[in-house]
């Protein structure tokens, strides 16, 4: 396997803080969504993401600071634009293994998706520089790839992962959206919450 974070190193460096728009579970769902887990994914290499730290990616703005942006124009527009999207349940199910972490994949991905145009639209009309980076799909790392990610043998991590013999679903309630400013150290990820914008009519 190979480390994630010396993957996104070249667009995204330790310690840059970056715009993120998120789904984030509640405390009691972040809980849920670790608890099958238990030691299986300690192992050298792979770094597990803390509870208070999961989070569902919908957009990265590479490159872009709260300081490169006009933040109330941006919350304005999201805030108007997501008042047509209705709150959601997805659910998230068995780990996948991949080359740079494990992942927990969610569904129903069209509400999903709509959120991502949403956010994605409205921090390019904001006019600020940057790359986007949108999520293709819903989805929560359960640990990243770090120093040490090439003595990972992921068949271990699947035959560990495999001895799992109880349901792992577990659900996120999407009934807001959060615009972190969000950085790295090399192991985790981290942010500074910026705003946190309700769906639906509650908007």
């Amino acid at each position: 396997m190979e480390s994630f974070f010396e993957r996104v190193t070249p667009f995204w460096p330790a310690g840059r803080r970056d715009l993120h728009w998120h789904l984030l579970p509640s405390a009691a769902e972040a809980a849920a969504l670790a608890a099958p887990y238990g030691d299986r994914l300690a192992a050298p290499g792979l770094s597990r993401v803390p509870v208070r730290w999961m989070h569902c990616t919908l957009l990265h703005a590479i490159g872009l600071g709260r300081a490169g942006i006009d933040i109330e124009e941006l919350l304005h527009d999201v805030r108007s634009a997501v008042q047509t999207v209705d709150p959601f349940a997805l659910t998230f199910d068995r780990p996948a293994v991949g080359a740079v972490g494990v992942e927990v994949s969610g569904w129903p991905g069209s509400p999903f998706t709509e959120l991502v145009d949403i956010v994605t639209a409205a921090t390019t009309r904001a006019g600020a520089t940057f790359k986007p980076g949108p999520s293709r799909y819903p989805h929560i790392s359960l640990g990243y790839t770090a120093d040490g990610a090439d003595t990972l043998n992921p068949v271990t991590l699947k035959t560990a992962l495999a001895t799992i013999d109880q349901p792992v679903s577990a659900g996120l309630f999407a009934d807001r959206i959060h615009l972190v400013e969000q950085r790295h150290d090399g192991r985790h990820i981290m942010w500074d919450p910026i705003a946190e914008i309700p769906l639906g009519a509650q908007a």
